[in-house]
């Protein structure tokens, strides 16, 4: 049973590294559809607190893209705590 528990960590491991992988992509990718768009709203999105929201909702065609790109990074890290939740400090695991 030990090398199951290893090898879901490191199933967890790696999906864990491919979700901030995405997350870093999307994220950039959104920030230079919202600097395609204009210098303000580039820093904007940068600076201000719900820029990007605004962003988003505005010039949803041009920023969803990038978006489901960051959901998609923040769906497989949920996963892999989900299956890595053995080593939880809360009573989950």
């Amino acid at each position: 049973m030990r090398t199951m528990s290893t090898m879901l960590s490191l199933i967890a491991t790696v999906l864990v590294l491919v979700g901030l992988v995405l997350v870093l992509v999307g994220g950039i990718a959104f920030l230079i559809a919202a600097f395609r768009e204009g210098v303000l709203w580039g820093l904007a999105c940068l600076f201000v607190p719900f820029a990007t929201l605004a962003f988003l909702v505005i010039h949803w065609q041009k920023a969803k893209d990038s978006f489901f790109l960051q959901l998609y990074g923040l769906a497989a890290m949920l996963g892999a705590v989900l299956l890595d939740s053995t080593n939880l400090p809360w009573p989950l695991g």
